[in-house]
Parts: structure tokens; C-alpha cells; sequence
């Protein structure tokens, strides 16, 4: 969807009259570039009747008639162009699925997802599955919100709340003002933005226009301040002297300005082809986020930030990536005690813009962003989310919606609820690596609830990265490992800090490092041991290389090992057989006890002097040394080539 098709997504549209190019295309076309869906559905319908339809024209056919709420026309025309052409982008993608939700549920959009999940990100399909699992169980994540009027509300749109110190708040309305004219697409003023003082129990009085910001004819909207600064960042119309400016396609777009309230007053992002959406400065980390519809973007408009020096941008736009942004529209940003509020119109939501919530992770990593439920959500289109913490106690907050029952286009609501709102999440993320620091791919990484059950699953990148995220759960522990090397296990619960959020690092040996090839076989790496002189019985220093072997093994519990235990050849041929068979079974009970899984020791067998390894035998003089070279406990690896 065109982020410029109605009210920024449903605040206000941009001036795109796009002449030079309408004038080259069929009525129907002119008609959906200027935004009137109806009259555009009725073209194309007519046009059909005389000749076929490009791609490109049943794409807009399409998107007119879900804009027009013909949501089974909708899903059958999208579905009839993705079936013979590539040339649907991410955004009418996601429209088409919208359709598919509407009309038939959210059954048949997953099953069409289903098909196709090797094509789409990981994160698209990961935040699909983690947001329609808590969308089922929407009660057991639902707040009760106190949701009200605040009272200044108009017939007109009104839309994109912010606070303005602590008892005043800005927002964006296109109420008639003698200073702005009709704007032709929604046949409503410009919108300016207006103020009004917040009350105690967060009505508001009578608003005004905001008088210290430059005035001009068109759009002015979605204003954000900035306490530290003292500045006030907002959008406007593209302008060249006293009118509008356009670039060579006919298009006007909207730039980020930054007013402040000694007067001042400069552009910060101005492109004529490009619309910039909702600015948030971040006061804390110094970042300005905004919505864009960037080339290479994933979908419809994303959310980016740039870095500032006291506002005054520093750096290029960095998006924040495929687990915020969706092929979807994604706007409105509002960062509030470490968590990231936006709202966007990705097709597994309630309906049109949903608000969600992703928390702010070390290293610009963000959250599964999980859907605020179906109170703040509604069927249509919610967004321009913004809360604080209530003098009297819980949260205060403010948004806008279309929902029904406003008394305009889109109506500001007030909320005031007891905790913060979204579903607390835990993330585990972080890198399998091998003891030299080089990443591990196709390491699998589990999380175990307290009983031992697989709760989530998943396996390391090229680099060795691996992320999950599941609906918080107060204990867990994770488990990572890999064929041919070691199976780790870290215990720890979802209250550890370190566990949440942070990135860990695992290191994986490999088998390699507990391993020894002698002649033909491979052999478990361990210390020599000895029992005593005719003993069966674990000794001390015994104990020290067993406990090593035991550690090894239950690193590695894919390995099947062969106890072998030789003698050498004083005493009877037959008491040295005996003698050794119970003390390779002793070395297997001692093993057993201290964790290793039975099925790893395959065999424990005794040869006595069967297999002696020098000239040692029965009757031949030899010094103790030497008789102790006969004396051995190899673990044979028998499944080594097949591990």
C-alpha cells in the first residue's frame, strides 16, 4: 500500500498529484493515482470490458477494491496476478494476505504461507507464528485499560498525540483554519497542529493552533518534543518559495523540519520524492527515528533512526531491520522505558494499523514486536501510540483510531491502565563458537522448561548467530550443540539478566579435542591410570582420570565407547582374565554414577594378557616398567566415522 493514499496510512495524505504520469495512462489509472478508490474501481471494471488489464493496472484493482473493503474481489484479483507474475511487491503482498485474513480468517493466510515459507525472512515468519500464538490467547495478555474521550475531538481528523511538557498536548488536526485551505484528496483542510491543556485525569480543554512554528498554508503534522532540546520536530509539505514544490513526476512529498521556541526553524530531511513520517527524538540516546519508503526498504514504509548531535543529523538512515519491519507499513515510532511502540498494518494483526510493542536490546537488537491486544487494537486502523507514567498512579497514554463511534475521520482516545502495556517477552540470542572464537553453523540451540520439555528450537546462521524469542516464562535453560562436537548445556532462569536480552556466547568443542587416533582406532584422549596390585577397587588417582573421561563423555553424549582392560602377564592366564573383566565393569559402574548414559559404553570387556604389547610374556624376565606397559584401560570409539 502507498503510504501517500489517505492521512499517512490514516492521518493525511501527501500532495501527489502526479500529473506527468497520469496523462500517459488510462482513466482508471489516473483515477487510483489520485487516491479515488471507488471511481478507480468502476474505471477498471469498464475498462476490462474492452481490453485486458496489465499486471500492474489488476495490482491497483486490486488494492482499490480492498480499499473499498471489497475484501473478496480483493483477495481473488491479488490472487490471480501472483499466480502468473512476479511483479507484486512485499507491500501488495502483505495487502493480498490482509484479503485473504478478512475474508477467510487467518487460516488460509498461514496455510498460503505455509507453502512459501523457503521465500519469506525468517523474522517475517518467526513474528507471524509468535504473534498469531498470543493473538489466540489474547485474554491471557490483555490489560484492563481504561479507554475514554478525551474531549477535543472534532469531525474532522485528528490524529498523532504527543506530549508537550507536563500538561499540554500537541496533535494533528484537519479542523477548518481560516490560514489553510481545502485539500482536494480528502476534502478537508490542511492540517496544522494544535495544543491543548491536559487535566487531571487526562481530559483536555479547548485547543488551539500552536502559534511559535512557522505558519504556512499546507500540511503541517505529527509533531514530536523534545524537552531536552526545547524543539519541536514535525512534518511539512514540500515548499519553493510561497507554494508547493514538486518533483519531475508531479509529485509533492513531505519533509522533517525541526522548529524551536526561540524561532528558529530548519529542514532536516527533505527529498522531493521521498515522504518522511512521525520524527521521534530520543532524548536519551541522542537517535531521530522516523517512517520512510525507501528503495530496498521491506514493504511499505519502515522505521529508521539517524544519530544526532543535539538533533542536527550525523549519520545516514539505518533501517531497524526484518524484526520491526515487515512488508507491511510501519509507523509512528514512540520509545517509552526501554520499549519501542509503533503501529503497522502487517497482515497477522486485528485489522488494518495494529500497535505493537518490541523492547530496545543491547546492540540495536529489538524484540519480537508482539500485538497490544484486542482493547487498544480494534478492526481498524489504530496508531500514533504515546504513553507516560500517571501522576496518580499506573500509566497514561494516548492514540487514534477510526474506529467506530468517533465523531470524525480518525478521533484521539485517552487510556489510563494500572501496568505497562505489551506482552513481556524473553529473548535468547547470541553466537555458537568453537574455542578459537570462529562461529558454528547449523549448531541447533534449545530452550527446556523446568520438566525437561522442548519449549523453542532453532539452529545457528552461517556466522554462528542464533536468536529465539518465546512469551516470558520465569525459567528456562538452553541447551546448543552440534554432531561432532560437544552438547553444552547452560542452566539459568528468565529473572537472570544475563540470560535475558543479552547475547551469550557458546563454545563448542570439538570431538576432535577429546580424541586420539593409535594405529587403526580411534581412542577416548585420557591420562594412564593403574589399579593396585591385584584390586579391582577404584582408586584415587583413578578416580582423577575417570571423573575427565566422564566429562568427556557427557559432552559428547552421541559417542559409543568399548571398555577394554589388558593385564600383563604375572599371575595365572586365567586370574588375569577374571581380574580384568571386573575391573572393565568396574570402570563402567564408576562412569554410570557419575552421569554417563548407559548406552554410551556399548561393551566392557576384559582380555588379561591376551594381547600383550612387548616381549613381556609368560616366563620372560622384564623389569616393573616394562611389565606396566601391558597394564591398560583404552576407551575404543566405535562410532567415530559416523558421528
Amino acid at each position: 500500500m502507498d503510504m501517500i493514499s489517505r492521512y499517512i496510512i490514516t492521518g493525511f495524505c501527501v500532495l501527489t498529484i502526479g500529473w506527468l504520469q497520469a496523462q500517459e495512462n488510462s482513466r482508471a489509472d489516473r483515477l487510483y493515482f489520485e487516491y479515488a478508490y471507488g471511481a478507480a474501481v468502476k474505471a477498471y471494471e469498464e475498462e476490462m470490458k474492452e481490453y485486458l488489464l496489465s499486471s500492474g493496472q489488476q495490482l491497483n484493482l486490486a488494492d482499490a477494491y480492498f480499499r473499498t473493503r471489497e475484501y473478496e474481489k480483493a483477495a481473488d484479483t491479488f490472487m490471480e496476478v501472483y499466480k502468473k507474475d512476479s511483479l507484486m511487491t512485499n507491500a501488495q503482498f502483505n495487502t493480498m494476505l490482509q484479503a485473504l485474513s478478512k475474508t477467510s480468517g487467518p487460516q488460509r493466510a498461514k496455510a498460503f504461507l505455509a507453502t512459501r515459507s523457503d521465500q519469506l525472512s525468517p523474522s517475517l515468519m518467526e513474528n507471524t507464528s509468535f504473534n498469531y500464538e498470543i493473538l489466540e490467547d489474547a485474554a491471557a495478555s490483555e490489560l484492563d485499560y481504561d479507554i475514554y474521550d478525551p474531549g477535543f475531538n472534532s469531525p474532522q481528523t485528528d490524529f498523532a498525540p504527543a506530549f508537550f511538557g507536563t500538561d499540554q498536548l500537541l496533535f494533528s488536526s484537519s479542523r477548518p483554519l481560516a490560514k489553510k485551505e481545502t485539500y482536494m484528496p480528502t476534502g478537508e483542510a490542511y492540517l496544522n497542529i494544535y495544543g491543548t491543556t491536559l487535566q487531571t485525569g487526562g481530559q483536555a480543554g479547548r485547543p488551539a493552533a500552536l502559534p511559535w512554528i512557522p505558519s504556512i498554508e499546507f500540511h503541517q503534522a505529527t509533531p514530536f518534543y523534545s524537552e531536552q532540546l526545547q524543539a519541536l520536530f514535525y512534518v511539512q509539505s514540500n515548499m519553493e518559495e510561497d507554494g508547493l514544490a514538486f518533483d519531475p513526476s508531479g509529485k509533492n512529498s513531505l519533509a522533517i523540519c525541526r522548529a524551536g521556541r526561540n524561532g528558529s526553524f530548519e529542514y532536516l530531511f527533505r527529498d522531493l520524492s521521498t515522504s518522511f513520517y512521525y520524527p521521534f527524538y530520543d532524548d536519551r540516546s541522542g537517535k531521530l527515528y522516523f517512517a520512510a519508503d525507501f528503495d530496498k526498504g521491506y514493504g511499505g514504509t519502515d522505521l529508521y533512526y539517524v544519530y544526532t548531535n543535539r538533533g542536527q543529523i550525523m549519520s545516514e538512515p539505518v533501517n531497524l531491520g526484518p524484526q520491526v519491519n515487515t512488508p507491511g507499513n510501519e509507523i509512528a515510532p514512540f520509545i517509552f522505558d526501554g520499549s519501542l511502540y509503533f503501529s503497522s498494518d502487517v497482515f497477522y494483526g486485528h485489522g488494518g494499523m495494529d500497535i505493537y510493542k518490541s523492547e530496545v536490546l543491547e546492540g540495536d537488537f529489538y524484540s519480537i514486536p508482539a500485538n497490544l491486544g484486542p482493547r487498544i487494537n480494534s478492526p481498524q486502523d489504530d496508531f500514533g501510540f504515546i504513553i507516560r507514567n500517571n501522576n496518580q498512579g499506573g500509566y497514561l497514554g494516548y492514540f487514534a483510531s477510526n474506529r467506530p463511534g468517533g465523531q470524525g475521520g480518525d478521533d484521539i482516545y485517552g487510556f489510563r491502565v494500572a501496568e505497562k502495556p505489551g506482552l513481556m517477552t524473553l529473548v535468547v540470542r547470541g553466537t555458537v563458537q568453537d574455542p578459537g572464537g570462529i562461529g558454528i553453523e547449523k549448531a541447533f540451540v534449545r530452550l527446556y522448561d523446568p520438566d525437561g520439555k522442548i519449549i523453542r528450537e532453532t539452529y545457528s546462521g552461517e556466522d554462528g548467530e542464533f536468536r529465539m524469542e518465546i512469551p516470558w516464562r520465569e525459567e528456562v535453560s538452553v541447551e546448543a550443540g552440534r554432531e561432532r562436537f560437544e552438547t553444552v548445556a547452560l542452566g539459568g532462569t528468565a529473572l537472570n539478566p544475563e540470560l535475558a536480552g543479552k547475547p551469550l556466547k557458546i563454545e563448542l568443542t570439538p570431538v576432535e579435542a577429546v580424541v586420539q587416533q593409535q594405529a587403526d582406532r580411534t581412542l577416548l584422549r585420557m591420562e594412564k591410570f593403574y589399579f593396585d596390585s591385584g584390586s579391582t577397587q577404584i582408586n584415587p588417582q583413578t578416580t582423577l582420570v575417570l571423573d575427565q573421561a566422564a566429562v568427556s563423555l557427557k559432552k559428547f553424549p552421541d559417542l559409543r565407547i568399548k571398555i577394554e582392560a589388558h593385564t600383563d602377564s604375572r599371575g595365572s592366564a586365567n586370574r588375569n582374565l577374571d581380574l580384568s573383566q571386573k575391573r572393565a565393569e568396574a570402570i563402567r559402574d564408576y562412569l554410570i554414577s557419575k552421569g554417563v548414559a548407559p548406552e554410551t559404553i556399548q561393551e566392557a570387556t576384559g582380555y588379561g594378557e591376551q594381547q600383550i604389547i612387548n616381549n613381556c610374556t609368560d616366563g620372560v624376565y622384564c623389569l616393573d616398567m616394562l611389565h606396566k606397559q601391558n597394564e591398560r584401560y583404552p576407551f575404543v570409539v566405535v562410532n567415530y566415522n559416523d558421528l
